[in-house]
């Protein structure tokens, strides 16, 4: 008797290490996809490019596009309890939701206050940085809009980009001038201080500068352990960096990780989520790179669209929702989210 669930393993593992751990198709050029037909597993858009990637790799799932038609799509979130994702779609000022029992796609808030990246508290509370407000607001069970950060010292923020909750409850967020250079992601204006990452202490309301040192601060996420804190930077600095958490401050930055594109063309992570074993998951042409601990990228998921941020999602946090451009995309992984969202 032929034990199929056996071979099946065996197929699945020997195609892994023959093919998805080369580098080599990491640089070769992108085939045309149609993504509403089958893929023979395992997925050729799903590239380990370290040894150390081959675990995180589900051999027999494929990435499936979920929606199309944003003109920027950013943000994405998932909620556990209502098993939706909800993201941005900028341009348009609305938030859109991805409905997981049925795959069907609402307008979940319109206006949005051109909202950029969302999150979910420990409570289950969206939070979301609002451009066009130039604010961070949290969406109460009640309906009412509580303001987390407008100014801080009498001056107003630039565009608030993106937002991750310690847990300690605090919330972390970056405020580069993006949504504010120009009227297509919010409303032309001045900005009024030097981009900077805060964080908002959830009892006090207190709002205190984390750092100043980057010019475009963008993605943010926390290990999870919760002691270190990394920042995406697409300003001249072009890197991922990460401190030490000494309590309500950072010491000891650094550079992380300086991201590529096959064959050497520079790159830049725009949202940047962490997963159980630390490993930085970023939104990043091709597509998602995959940073370990190390700082060493070891993964690559290939998209046809630009990935701007990523969530993981699902019953079990192991579906990876991607962000890209006009287009929303999932996988599955074989890791889980850290952190609520």
């Amino acid at each position: 008797m032929v034990n199929f669930d056996s071979n099946r393993r065996t197929f699945l593992t020997t195609a892994l290490a023959g093919a998805a751990a080369l580098p080599s198709l990491a640089q070769a050029p992108q085939p045309a996809r149609d993504y509403s037909a089958t893929v023979q597993y395992p997925d050729p858009d799903i590239i380990a490019i370290d040894n150390r990637f081959r675990r995180y790799i589900v051999g027999n799932t494929s990435i499936k596009k979920l929606h199309t038609g944003t003109l920027w799509a950013e943000g994405p979130a998932w909620n556990g309890v209502g098993r939706y994702l909800v993201w941005s779609d900028i341009p348009n000022n609305l938030q859109l939701r991805w409905i997981e029992d049925d795959a069907r796609v609402t307008v979940f808030r319109s206006p949005s206050g051109f909202s950029n990246g969302n999150t979910f508290d420990f409570e289950g509370r969206q939070i979301s940085c609002e451009h066009g407000g130039r604010r961070v607001v949290r969406y109460e069970p009640s309906g009412a809009v509580t303001v987390i950060a407008e100014r801080v010292q009498g001056k107003r923020l630039n565009s608030p980009n993106d937002v991750a909750v310690h847990m300690d409850g605090s919330i972390w967020f970056t405020d580069p001038q993006y949504g504010i250079r120009g009227n297509y992601e919010g409303y032309k204006s001045n900005s009024e201080m030097h981009e900077a990452v805060y964080r908002a202490d959830s009892k006090t309301g207190q709002i205190d500068k984390i750092t100043e040192e980057m010019d475009g601060p963008n993605g943010v996420c926390f290990s999870p352990d919760y002691k270190k804190v990394y920042v995406a930077d697409t300003g001249t600095g072009r890197e991922i960096r990460v401190w030490d958490l000494d309590g309500k401050t950072v010491r000891n930055g650094k550079r992380f990780a300086q991201l590529s594109m096959p064959g050497g063309m520079p790159s830049a992570a725009d949202g940047i989520r962490c997963d159980i074993d630390g490993n930085i998951w970023a939104g990043a042409r091709p597509g998602v790179q995959v940073i370990a601990p190390s700082g060493d990228v070891i993964g690559m998921i290939r998209l046809p669209e630009t990935c701007a941020n990523i969530s993981f999602g699902g019953a079990r946090r192991n579906r990876l929702f991607m962000a890209a451009s006009s287009s929303l995309y999932a996988v599955y992984v074989e890791t889980q989210g850290a952190g609520p969202a």
